[in-house]
């Protein structure tokens, strides 16, 4: 589920060690259903999560935080490369680079790979409850069409953990340290006051740590 390069790692470092997840652009359904848990965080939360790739010497921490619904998404790199900032309402995705002190934003027109929802391509069986970070979720195993995973999920739709293969067959491991419920600054989706604005084939040049691509992709299949 985790992988540090390729062409749907974050761009320049902003996903270096991502966990990925194809979903469609589309509002995600924030409550459970029986065969299913949350898709999406029902409220505002920003999340740490130690992340591994299978093979890794030892696990990565990036940040995360999730408006409610799923609706904006940001996620910073390890070490502060860079961030990648997702609107799943308007498709717009900004690349942030931290060095260059650059940005630039375009359009998902095929969807967005989102690192840390869950969708309904996915089959999902109930396992159990645990805690992670000190907070209680779900265990559920997780089938996909590349291999299977469990998946510790909150009842208000926050993947907490998840161990094994994703939908694109990288296999890892992620786990929260860290869970901070609260309203999130509009700020926080915005790119830094003083970067500059260009072009992607400007900013291409500089994927020196992740390498790959934006997250971005036309594999997006849900039902959400």
């Amino acid at each position: 589920m985790i992988h540090p390069t390729g062409a749907r790692a974050g761009v320049a470092g902003a996903l270096a060690v991502s966990l990925m997840t194809a979903i469609a652009i589309q509002p995600a359904r924030a409550q459970a259903d029986a065969d299913h848990p949350p898709l999406a965080p029902a409220r505002d939360v920003q999340v740490q999560y130690a992340v591994q790739p299978d093979g890794a010497p030892a696990p990565k921490t990036i940040e995360a935080w999730f408006t409610a619904n799923g609706g904006m998404m940001r996620i910073d790199s390890p070490e502060a490369m860079g961030s990648t900032i997702l609107n799943r309402t308007t498709r717009q995705v900004t690349i942030v680079l931290n060095k260059q002190k650059v940005y630039t934003q375009f359009e998902a027109h095929n969807g967005i790979r989102n690192p840390f929802l869950l969708d309904l391509s996915m089959q999902f069986t109930r396992k159990g409850t645990a805690q992670v970070a000190g907070v209680s979720c779900t265990e559920w195993g997780v089938v996909s069409g590349r291999g299977t995973a469990t998946a510790c999920v909150t009842d208000d739709g926050v993947i907490l953990r998840e161990d094994g293969v994703d939908g694109d067959g990288m296999k890892g491991r992620l786990e929260a340290t860290r869970v901070t419920y609260g309203p999130i600054p509009t700020s926080t989706f915005q790119p830094p006051e003083g970067y500059q604005m260009v072009t992607r084939h400007r900013v291409a040049p500089s994927h020196a740590v992740g390498g790959g691509q934006p997250v971005t992709g036309g594999a997006a299949q849900s039902g959400q």
